[in-house]
């Protein structure tokens, strides 16, 4: 179907700028002197000294703004005056950048020309300062007035002749009071369609979790890493994507805690770290200077791609045969008949599998999987980690619930120091879901939204990421409203995403800087600039705060403190507001100026509405507060017995035929989502690109490819072919048969078709694809 946009197309691939690529050695000591240099030199280039040091004494303090990136909790106690990571720090000069995006900017570059642009290059212009359209057979986007856009997106919603043709995304980076807000005119406008970021991550936790234990979110506090005797953490890179945890390891490590590392490729922060908060302890200071490191992992297993299902039960298993030979020494008896059910079909199902299974699929040896049962059977306590290398795979949800079984059968949920922790990517993105951004709002949060404002709210479920993506390719969803993010490059299959924000009738973007999403559009395209986590927000209230949640279930609030780059910008909630205003009337009772005026009355709603915030206002005012978790706090499960299930599961992998080998895709430690700071991973020995392929060495060998040398990809999925021109060889210490490449520069590969059992989450991490040499290599300049 041809798209209704006159825009010119520019092809979905992300610019490639293979010029000057290296690869060097690699770090092999995380953070260090090399992140406080790397922290200065981007503050003072992009921000200026003044705001460097104003933003840093600010970054997640009790008085200042919560984090921009990761969703890594602050200490409950005293907290570090430097309570921030490189990568932390990068997110918040990002967004207190000097450069600023005007009308001038648009009116030199057509839409067309920024389309070519990668969003590196475009995050680099600046921040966005006034509201721009893109109207019908425009190739530049111009100046509109903020009602004027409201009137504009209202006229196109009122005209569809279904709620349900709207798309509303969310992303993490949406405060708790903002979100609330926005599903709440959502769900008034008539529709349930509300997908978030979560759907292309943890998704897969939310629907593995819920059936086992009652709840959807990870059951340990930061406090607990004190008292564990074992962490497990798998599918999970610490040191680039959540860097403020090694801070944890490295105190548990230090208390004799021991470490298990599950992952495909020997990443820098599971092994060396050089705390940069010993400066603040002059005890400490001489270890930093001198030191090599805290070695972080005792044990690091590279497994397969795919291949954590297995492991879980070969871990299990050998579990399962020291309990036979002394009945009562491993297993938590009493704990398993009093807590849980179905207890004697994962014993079977382990008895069932054969090691020759376990080892094939795994990657590992036997040898290997038992010195980590070793470390099972000597501790107590034990907390399991994960995140997207577990979430991304057709049976993640399995998996993760294999990851539950082995902590039922020890009893390691609901006392100090254990429990599963699934680690969350962005900064609010399970408050976000907390608040009512889902597709499949329960019945109870919507009878208690609908007393609350006097409506009823629909009850049909909605479409999740994958699903409005087709909705919209399809033409049954013309209108598509981002609330942050980019939605272009985020998800799965750039190409087929492309096509289907084409189809639109109006794409529109509540955004800080600029990316790729804001120049792949319908016919009408809007651009709403709003106030970032850094700024003041004043109302006709006064000054204003929002609060966010983070991995462990802890509300913090978040004020700014610098001036707003731009008389401009509207705060979230108000963009929320005037777009409710103009599109509903009076169809509702919220009271939207008020609202706006005052968020303590937002939080008021909240704790009318959400469970588990009682005394909203009072309580943050007097610092966090933790929400109620029963499994952890209680031991008590929320399932339809009372009690945690164990789930057992056949075993299951992707394979790969002769010729073929599985990808993943990965950050590099210079980004944060889709966010790229720079073009450098230095844990990985690359620099100054991205389009590069990780490939074990022996596999190039064998196909007679060569370090450095262009080739192209093409991913297979039933019967489809994706590709990918291209990308330049790193050899890496990566399982046989196994490559990685970063995302978003391989999402063109990923099927849209191609997701996780029962949650729908896109299959990133396990993608079939065939690799030939580039028949054009005149680009080819790399630097090793």
């Amino acid at each position: 179907m041809k798209s209704p946009s006159t825009q010119a197309s520019p092809g979905p691939e992300i610019p490639a700028d293979l010029k000057g690529v290296k690869q060097k050695h690699r770090h092999m000591v995380a953070a260090g002197f090399k992140a406080l240099t790397e922290v200065a030199e981007y503050g003072f280039r992009h921000s200026g000294v003044v705001n460097t040091v104003r933003t840093g004494l600010k970054l997640n303090q009790l008085g200042g703004f919560d984090c921009q990136s990761c969703a890594w909790p602050n200490p409950d106690e005293k907290r570090s005056v430097a309570e921030f990571c490189e990568n932390g720090f990068k997110a918040v000069t990002y967004e207190v950048t000097k450069k600023k995006v005007t009308a001038d900017f648009f009116r030199e570059h057509a839409v067309a020309d920024l389309a070519g642009k990668s969003d590196f290059w475009l995050g680099d212009q600046g921040r966005l300062t006034e509201p721009m359209v893109l109207r019908p057979g425009g190739t530049h986007y111009e100046v509109i007035a903020w009602d004027e856009s409201f009137r504009l997106l209202a006229r196109e919603l009122r005209a569809l002749p279904s709620p349900d043709e709207a798309i509303f995304y969310t992303s993490g980076r949406t405060s708790n009071e903002a979100a609330f807000l926005f599903q709440l005119f959502v769900r008034a406008f008539g529709t349930n369609n509300l997908p978030d970021c979560s759907n292309m991550c943890h998704e897969s936790t939310s629907v593995a979790l819920p059936p086992m234990i009652g709840i959807g979110k990870g059951c340990v506090k930061l406090t607990d890493f004190d008292h564990a005797d074992a962490i497990f953490i798998l599918g999970q890179n610490p040191g680039t994507n959540h860097p403020r945890m090694l801070t944890a390891l490295q105190q548990a490590k230090e208390r004799g805690c021991k470490i298990v590392t599950v992952n495909p490729l020997p990443e820098t922060g599971a092994f060396r770290f050089k705390n940069p908060q010993d400066l603040l302890h002059p005890t400490k200071i001489p270890r930093f200077v001198f030191g090599r490191g805290t070695m972080l992992s005792d044990l690091w297993l590279p497994v397969r791609i795919n291949g954590d299902m297995a492991f879980l039960q070969g871990l299990m298993k050998e579990m399962l045969a020291n309990e036979d030979r002394a009945p009562g020494s491993v297993f938590d008896h009493a704990f398993i008949r009093e807590h849980t059910q179905d207890y004697e079909y994962l014993i079977a199902q382990l008895r069932q599998t054969s090691w020759e299974e376990i080892v094939a699929d795994s990657g590992l040896s036997r040898e290997q999987i038992r010195a980590a049962a070793e470390i099972v059977l000597s501790a107590k306590n034990i907390i399991v980690c994960w995140c997207m290398g577990l979430t991304q795979h057709k049976n993640a949800v399995a998996t993760i619930q294999e990851v539950i079984n082995f902590l039922l059968l020890s009893g390691n949920i609901g006392r100090p120091g254990a429990g599963p922790c699934p680690v969350r990517g962005h900064s609010n993105v399970q408050g976000d879901r907390t608040m009512g951004i889902w597709d499949k709002p329960k019945k109870e949060f919507l009878d208690r939204l609908g007393t609350e404002f006097g409506f009823e709210p629909p009850h049909q479920p909605g479409l999740d990421v994958v699903e409005s993506i087709k909705a919209m390719h399809e033409s049954r969803a013309k209108v598509f409203f981002a609330m942050g993010g980019n939605f272009l490059s985020a998800p799965a299959d750039t190409e087929f995403t492309t096509a289907a924000l084409r189809r639109c009738s109006l794409t529109a973007h509540v955004s800080i800087k600029l990316n790729r999403s804001h120049f792949i559009t319908g016919r009408t395209a809007l651009i709403l600039p709003c106030l970032g986590r850094t700024e003041i927000d004043h109302q006709a209230g006064g000054e204003q705060f929002q609060t966010c949640e983070d991995s462990m279930g802890v509300i913090n609030p978040t004020r700014g403190s610098l001036p707003p780059c731009s008389p401009q910008l509207r705060s979230e909630i108000a963009i929320i507001a005037g777009l409710a205003k103009a599109t509903l009337g009076a169809r509702t009772s919220a009271n939207w100026d008020a609202l706006v005026g005052n968020y303590d009355l937002i939080r008021d709603k909240i704790e009318a509405v959400v469970p588990g915030f009682s005394g909203y206002n009072q309580r943050i005012r007097q610092g966090t507060f933790y929400l109620p978790n029963g499994p952890r706090d209680e031991r008590k499960f929320p399932t339809p017995s009372g009690k945690a299930v164990f789930m057992p599961h056949a075993l299951s992998r992707v394979t790969a035929e002769a010729g073929q080998y599985i990808l993943t895709t990965l950050r590099s430690h210079d980004q944060f989502n889709t966010s790229i700071y720079g073009l450098d991973d230095r844990y990985r020995g690359i620099y100054n690109g991205r389009r590069v392929l990780f490939m074990n060495a022996d596999d190039m060998q064998e196909a007679r490819l060569v370090q450095g040398q262009l080739v192209d990809l093409t991913s297979h999925f039933k019967g489809q072919q994706r590709h990918a021109p291209s990308f330049m060889l790193a050899p890496y210490p990566i399982p046989r048969g196994c490559t990685a490449t970063y995302f978003p520069e391989g999402n063109v590969l990923v099927p849209l078709d191609s997701v996780a059992d029962q949650s729908n989450c896109p299959t990133s991490k396990s993608v079939i694809i065939t690799i030939t040499a580039s028949a054009d290599q005149t680009k080819f300049n790399w630097q090793g």
